[in-house]
């Protein structure tokens, strides 16, 4: 089970990704593409050209966990994402929950609050 906890890092991979990737295929997208280790905890976001598919892949100490949806109708939406100047974007969990309830981060105006470094 995937808990979406603060304490993890998401990468939202900024170019559309073949659904027809599993587990290992989408580790090494991780690896090769993103540049970032499929094993260290992280989240990884993968969507699809049609931002119709989503998949998350995490690994979870002893396995990979994959979390997949389609949506029936309406698109994922990742704002004005430029592929070309970088392969992945580090967000936030709330960002995350946002691209899953169907929300636009892109105007998102955010107020300031207290982080622990």
């Amino acid at each position: 089970m995937i808990g979406l906890s603060a304490n993890l890092k998401y990468y939202l991979c900024c170019k559309p990704i073949d659904m027809r990737n599993g587990f290992d295929g989408l580790a090494g997208i991780a690896r090769n593409v993103l540049q970032k280790d499929p094993v260290s905890g992280s989240v990884f976001i993968f969507i699809n050209r049609t931002g119709t598919h989503i998949k998350l892949l995490y690994w979870d100490g002893d396995g990979f966990a994959l979390f997949y949806k389609r949506l029936e109708r309406g698109r994922y939406s990742l704002g004005d994402q430029n592929s070309k100047a970088t392969p992945s974007r580090l967000i936030t969990r709330e960002e995350l929950m946002m691209i899953m309830e169907g929300l636009s981060f892109k105007d998102l105006k955010r107020k300031k609050r207290f982080k622990f470094e």
